[in-house]
């Protein structure tokens, strides 16, 4: 099958969605599907180099660093642009099914499709059809999941946002709630939408009627766990002596705040190494000062030097306390055999059963206890890391993945031929 990918992200230079993008384009590849790799990129940032013998065309989404201003035009005036450029190379290329990504890729390919006569894949990794921030959150900066996108709901998400300009922002709230009923009117134009977690198949289900009546499937990313593995094993310890281990964005979503608070609460006598950066690094360099707790900010590491330092830790904190929608990181996690504590949020539960391959917290001071389980009991460890591992290879190895994807496409197919 002849397959159009239209991706946001794609490696080398890429976090979590751009990886499982490939991961998808090398599986097909290597199942004999011809693929042809369209991606986004913005000014300041290089044309798409093409990465491990793909050849990425590249398509510019240029924007005005101006709120609102700026996400018009990655939004509205790129999706009729891009458009256009997928149906010419739809029919260049001979393009049987577009398979779209991501928020800025997802609507010009559904759209481009249907104008070519050909049948549409999305995958949703976060919440772009159904909040206009993709996050879902009401209060960024206390983790408050906003019950849906109405004015009013919008008219309380602005402050957090925009601080004490937040008033000169309310007439922006139309346009906000026109943006999210184009996106998913095109959204809900596609033959099928895969949503990576139950979690986001819920979301799209009960925040959008429209969204509603398309058919939702339920696959995960997939990760390369033979690979994962061979990456990691073999590698040398980073430092000598055992380690507590947090990978991810430092930002007060991701529960950074807690994560000193946490390793308190657990009487952790392991150094806490931390593998990322963002907002929230000196805040967290000075609660580990105060609290005279021995946390080491690594900074962002590449991708082998990640699973290094995922290889060799006794386990994974996990503080999280947005809406995950799927962490890849938890995937690659349990790929190594690492056990992990996390906050019970979004999809994480899809990844960790509880008790079976990790321990779900629902507070932060369960987090803590857990924790302190961890650290007190090699034997606990041992058991839900051998399970995660296995788990990994039965629900979230490529393998298992491309199954799914390669049933999906030959059921929109045949479906798209008969209507």
């Amino acid at each position: 099958m002849r397959i159009l990918i239209a991706t946001d992200a794609f490696p080398p230079a890429s976090g979590g969605s751009g990886w499982s993008t490939y991961e998808l384009a090398r599986g097909l590849r290597a199942r004999g599907h011809e693929i042809v790799l369209v991606q986004t990129y913005s000014e300041g940032s290089p044309v798409p180099p093409g990465y491990d013998g793909f050849d990425v065309i590249g398509f510019p989404a240029f924007a005005p660093p101006v709120p609102f201003v700026r996400n018009y035009f990655r939004n509205e005036r790129l999706y009729d642009r891009l458009s256009g450029f997928l149906r010419e190379r739809v029919r260049r290329e001979r393009i049987e099914l577009i398979h779209a990504q991501h928020v800025l890729t997802g609507p010009p390919a559904v759209r481009a499709a249907h104008a070519a006569g050909i049948p549409s894949v999305c995958t949703v990794r976060d919440y772009w059809p159904v909040c206009y921030w993709n996050d879902i959150l009401q209060d960024p900066h206390a983790g408050c999941i906003c019950p849906g996108c109405s004015a009013s709901a919008m008219t309380r998400c602005l402050p957090p946002r925009a601080g004490a300009a937040w008033p000169l922002t309310l007439p922006m709230i139309p346009y906000m709630r026109a943006n999210l009923r184009g996106k998913q009117r095109a959204l809900g134009a596609a033959d099928a939408i895969v949503a990576v977690s139950r979690q986001v198949a819920a979301d799209l289900r009960q925040r959008s009627p429209r969204l509603a009546r398309a058919r939702i499937e339920t696959i995960p990313n997939g990760v390369d766990v033979s690979g994962v593995r061979a990456d990691a094993h073999g590698s040398t310890r980073p430092i000598a002596e055992p380690y507590a281990l947090f990978v991810g964005k430092l930002a007060r979503n991701k529960g950074v705040d807690s994560l000193v608070g946490v390793a308190d609460r657990a009487a952790l006598d392991l150094p806490l190494v931390v593998v990322g950066d963002g907002p929230e690094r000196a805040a967290l360099a000075a609660s580990a000062g105060r609290a005279n707790r021995d946390v080491r900010l690594m900074g962002w590491l590449d991708r082998k030097e990640v699973f290094r330092w995922l290889h060799h830790a006794s386990f994974l904190i996990f503080p999280s306390n947005c809406p995950e929608t799927l962490s890849r990181v938890l995937i690659e996690a349990s790929a190594l055999s690492i056990p992990i504590a996390a906050m019970d949020t979004g999809g994480t539960s899809d990844i960790i059963v509880d008790e079976e391959t990790g321990l779900l917290s629902g507070s932060v001071t369960e987090l803590a206890f857990h924790v302190a389980r961890l650290a007190g009991d090699v034997a606990l460890r041992q058991r839900l890391g051998a399970a995660a591992g296995k788990r990994a290879e039965s629900h979230f190895d490529v393998p298992v993945v491309l199954n799914r994807m390669e049933q999906l496409y030959r059921d929109v197919t045949a479906r798209h031929r008969r209507n």
